[in-house]
């Protein structure tokens, strides 16, 4: 995601650029494909509230700067309630086509074993979450980290026609429409607390995948964790995450409100596969078709992909980036993406889209500064490369040892003041949570529609 987006940002600033790939040369444990922009975890890009969440934001604001990611996943989107879901296989196989085409654009299938040689002059090492072994062991000798990694597991895919409808219904959360949607997008499987408590049970006695030696001490990320995970952290952990029964009716019985809910969302532009929402997992395979036929609605289910686990890894990006994501001790060599310790599709493509423009910038004999703070990108970039962190006299080197990923959040965002309404009155109670977004989000857009505008006439005048 952060390569492509960068390769993208890069070329169509006028930069000539050799995009490296290593697929189908040498495979990865979690792709299924040699496309470019693979979704292999959710095919969901989260929210696309521009007004009222900070991932929606994102989304609006990789619009204004042109991204290749967005105009992709807008081409391809599926019905997935107020999130942005795509048929992954056609955005992927879209992506690749637009970057084969690009006249500036030069894409190389091999595995670059270490990081790039300074002969390379300007280069940015987007390889996300799956780094090959050799390269991850240069970035370790180069920038003498080490231990900075975490797993991420996958969901199941699961086949339409083999789930009964006789229990299962489409409803969207509280029936609300998001792009390319109707209110009723997510299948949903409702459980009684009786097989709601049997059901964790299982997910916590199940067998699990077993980790090699070397990854046991390895800490999850805790906005991806597997389903049996959660799980252990208490009873009720699932009912008020991924299995919440808020906002839904039974059709089926409207009057009986269910204990908990297993929700599905279309996974392909056909509709005839659905993913399991936040059912990522470790438990080996038997275990996952055994447990999940478990749930009322899924006795028959045919699975087109199971769940898996993959060990990912990032940077101490605090210690060891600066604000233009430029390695600090080798100036011209750029991280983007998750490696840098963003988590999320959207999050590692919009790291690409500002490594891209700064590194052509740099080229074009002038230097990018970062959006603002204000913006989603900004926040994003202050967060990896430590702003956040540091004390009064700048020293963060204790603090960034604490370092970890992030998705895009208002927390990230400096406090907004929240406008008062024409009696000169602050919202109160439930309204003030809803004007708070929408503030920050106001101020981030009118920010970064200034800092594209003041790039765009300055590059112009250069």
């Amino acid at each position: 995601m952060a390569g492509s987006e960068a390769a993208w940002q890069a070329a169509e600033a006028g930069a000539k650029v050799i995009l490296h790939e290593m697929r189908p040369v040498r495979e990865t444990d979690a792709h299924q494909t040699d496309g470019l922009a693979e979704l292999v975890c959710s095919n969901s890009f989260r929210s696309d509230d521009d007004e009222h969440n900070a991932v929606g934001l994102l989304h609006w604001e990789m619009r204004q700067a042109g991204s290749l990611i967005m105009a992709m996943g807008d081409r391809h989107k599926l019905p997935a309630g107020g999130a942005l879901a795509v048929d992954r296989d056609a955005f992927s196989t879209d992506v690749t086509a637009t970057l084969e085409a690009h006249p500036n654009i030069r894409i190389e299938r091999e595995e670059v074993a270490g990081l790039p040689p300074a002969e390379w002059g300007h280069a940015i090492v987007a390889t996300g979450p799956l780094t090959s072994a050799s390269l991850a062991d240069d970035i370790r000798n180069t920038t003498g980290d080490d231990g900075l990694a975490f797993f991420d597991a996958i969901a199941p895919i699961i086949h339409r026609d083999t789930i009964d409808f006789d229990q299962a219904w489409f409803q969207s959360r509280y029936d609300k429409a998001g792009p390319g949607g109707t209110g009723a997008d997510y299948i949903n499987c409702p459980l009684n607390r009786e097989q709601y408590e049997t059901f964790i049970t299982a997910l916590i006695e199940g067998d699990k995948a077993d980790f090699k030696q070397w990854e046991e001490n390895t800490p999850y990320f805790d906005g991806c964790l597997p389903i049996e995970v959660m799980a252990e952290r208490g009873p009720e952990t699932l009912r008020h995450g991924p299995m919440k029964p808020m906002g839904l009716t039974n059709r089926h019985k409207p009057d009986e409100k269910p204990y908990a809910v297993v929700q599905l969302r279309q996974d392909n532009a056909l509709g005839t596969l659905y993913n399991m929402v936040g059912f990522q997992t470790k438990l080996k395979h038997g275990e996952q078709v055994r447990i999940f036929r478990a749930i009322p609605g899924l006795e028959g289910a045919e699975f087109a992909r199971l769940g898996g686990l993959h060990r990912n890894t990032f940077i101490n990006s605090p210690k060891l980036l600066d604000a233009s994501l430029q390695l600090k001790s080798r100036p011209g060599l750029r991280f983007a993406g998750q490696i840098t310790g963003v988590e999320g599709y959207v999050e590692s493509a919009a790291m690409g889209l500002m490594a891209g423009r700064m590194a052509a910038a740099e080229l074009a004999g002038h230097t990018l500064s970062p959006p603002p703070a204000t913006t989603a990108h900004g926040s994003l970039i202050s967060h990896i490369s430590g702003g956040h962190l540091s004390d009064d006299a700048g020293d963060m080197t204790s603090k960034a040892r604490s370092f970890q990923p992030m998705n895009v959040n208002f927390g990230l965002f400096p406090e907004v003041e929240v406008p008062r309404d024409e009696n000169g009155k602050r919202p109160r109670g439930k309204a003030k949570k809803p004007a708070r977004q929408l503030a920050y989000t106001s101020r981030a857009k009118v920010d970064f529609a200034n800092w594209l505008s003041a790039h765009a006439g300055r590059a112009a005048a250069e």
